[in-house]
C-alpha cells in the first residue's frame, strides 16, 4: 500500500505491525485523521473553472509494486505553450468532455500540523510517481493539506525526494517478502503512536548485555529480568 511508505518512513516496526500483522489501534489522532478523510471522500468530484477535482482516485505502480488511493487529484488546465517540459515530457493529459490538456496535481489531507519528518511528503511523492506511470506525464509538485492550520503546504517532487521514496518502496518490498518485523526502539515520537501499547518499545527495545548481567551477579546487585 502507498500509505505503508508513510508508516515505514515514520517507523519500520509500526509498518510491520500494521501491514504484516494487521494490527491497528485507534487513538484520538487516528480518529481525527479518519474523520477528515471521510469528509473529503464524501464530497465527490467537481469542476471549478480551470480546475477539475477528482476524489478517491485509485492509483498503482507496476514498477514500484504499489497500490493505493489519492485523497484528491486536481487537474489544472494548461496553456498551449506549456504542455511539455524542456526535455519534451508531457505535462498534461486529455480529459473526457474537456478541451485542452490538464496537469495532474495530487493533494493529500492530514490532521494536525506539518511534520518535521518527511513521511507525509514521501507518501504524496509516491502518489505522484504512480500518476506519472499511469498517465505518462511529468508531475513536478503536489500539496499537503493540514487540518489544524487549515492551509496547504506545496511540495516539490525533487530528485532527492523521488530517490528517497523509491528506496523506501524497495525496502518495503524486501521486508514484506521476508515477513520481517524490525526491533522496536523508543524515542520521542512513540508517544503519539496508537500502537505504543502493542509495540512496547521501552520493553522490547532493551538489550541487556551478558557482560552487564554477570557483573551485577558478581557485585551482588539487582539482576534485571528479561
Amino acid at each position: 500500500m502507498i500509505s505503508g511508505l508513510q508508516h515505514l518512513s515514520f517507523c519500520e516496526r509500526q509498518w510491520a505491525l500494521i501491514h504484516l500483522e494487521q494490527v491497528w489501534d485507534e487513538n484520538r489522532f487516528t480518529q481525527e485523521g479518519q474523520n477528515l478523510h471521510e469528509r473529503v471522500d464524501q464530497e465527490g468530484a467537481e469542476s471549478r473553472g480551470d480546475v477539475k477535482l477528482v476524489r478517491s482516485l485509485r492509483l498503482r505502480s507496476f514498477r514500484l509494486g504499489l497500490i493505493g488511493q489519492a485523497d484528491m487529484v486536481e487537474f489544472h488546465r494548461l496553456s498551449e505553450n506549456s504542455a511539455t517540459t524542456s526535455d519534451g515530457k508531457a505535462l498534461g493529459i486529455s480529459l473526457p468532455r474537456k478541451k485542452g490538456l490538464w496537469r495532474p496535481f495530487p493533494v493529500e489531507y492530514k490532521r494536525g500540523k506539518p511534520k518535521l519528518e518527511p513521511c507525509d511528503k514521501i507518501q504524496l511523492c509516491a502518489q505522484a510517481l504512480c500518476l506519472e506511470e499511469m498517465l505518462n506525464v511529468s508531475i513536478s509538485a503536489g500539496a499537503l493539506y493540514y487540518g489544524q492550520p487549515k492551509q496547504r503546504q506545496e511540495v516539490s517532487f525533487t530528485l532527492e525526494l523521488r530517490q528517497t521514496t523509491e528506496s523506501l518502496a524497495i525496502r518495503m518490498q524486501e521486508l514484506f517478502q521476508r515477513r520481517a518485523k524490525p526491533q522496536g526502539r523508543f524515542d520521542g515520537k512513540c508517544k503519539n503512536c496508537s500502537l505504543q501499547e502493542t509495540c512496547l518499545p521501552k520493553t522490547i527495545g532493551k538489550k541487556p548485555s551478558v557482560a552487564g548481567y554477570l557483573m551485577r551477579i558478581c557485585q551482588g546487585g539487582p539482576v534485571e529480568q528479561p
